[in-house]
């Protein structure tokens, strides 16, 4: 798989074979991170390294770095779905948030 992980960040990796290098890009964040290298050895230093100096760069602005996947996000469902899912998690002594998080887990261990 062409995925790197590091702290909590995930990058994917690109052939350049204009340049006959390595490219990587960190995912589901908003600032943009590349970073790029000739040897996969090199590349996940690269990757490690550019990670840390974007961490640094934000703690000495006093900015919170951008993370993947905080656990958000909107989903739009039709109000009579979104009714019915009320009244579930009413009735069940819950939150709307607890029924979809219940109801994708179940998904996802369907899928796996």
């Amino acid at each position: 798989m062409n995925i790197l992980e590091y702290k909590g960040y995930h990058a994917t990796v690109e052939y350049n074979a204009e340049d006959n290098d390595l490219v990587g890009k960190v995912v589901d964040v908003k600032d943009l991170i590349l970073f790029s290298a000739d040897s996969p050895k090199t590349l996940i230093k690269e990757f490690h390294k550019t990670i840390n100096e974007y961490l640094a760069i934000c703690k000495e602005a006093g900015l919170n770095p951008d993370k993947e996947y905080k656990g958000s996000f909107n989903v739009r469902i039709s109000p009579s779905t979104h009714r019915e899912l009320a009244l579930i998690a009413n009735k069940n002594h819950t939150s709307i948030n607890t029924c979809v998080d219940e109801a994708i887990k179940e998904y996802l261990l369907a899928q796996a």
